[in-house]
């Protein structure tokens, strides 16, 4: 069982920002902005390539959600999903980072040349 089923689980402790039946949004233990949500669904999918249509619809409104909760809806924030090893996902289980609070940097790109990848 992966580290997010744990939580959905209630075997490891989160901190919850928002659940409904679907869903869950907690704080990231290594935040990298002031707000650093993690959104997931509740049932175990991988990845991003495996997600049904369907689940992104309800997702969508929920991330809009967790995005007013903290207070970052109007300054801005960044939703970001990592899929498989070259993409930087580290968990096996489909979820969003929701950034925000700040200004953010581009991080890993601002220093990037582009004929590295080329």
């Amino acid at each position: 069982m992966c580290i997010f089923c744990k939580i959905v689980n209630g075997a490891l402790p989160s901190n919850l920002v928002k659940e409904n039946d679907e869903f869950m949004a907690f704080h990231d233990l290594n935040p990298k902005a002031p707000a650093h949500i993690l959104v997931i669904p509740k049932q175990h999918v991988d990845s991003f390539n495996e997600v049904n249509p369907q689940t992104m619809v309800g997702m969508t409104s929920f991330i809009q959600d967790v995005a007013e909760i903290v207070g970052i809806k109007e300054s801005g924030y960044r939703v970001i999903t990592n899929v498989g090893d070259n993409g930087g996902q580290e968990v096996k289980h489909l979820h969003w980072h929701v950034l925000g609070g700040a200004k953010l940097p581009w991080g890993h790109f601002d220093d990037a040349e582009s004929s590295k990848f080329l």
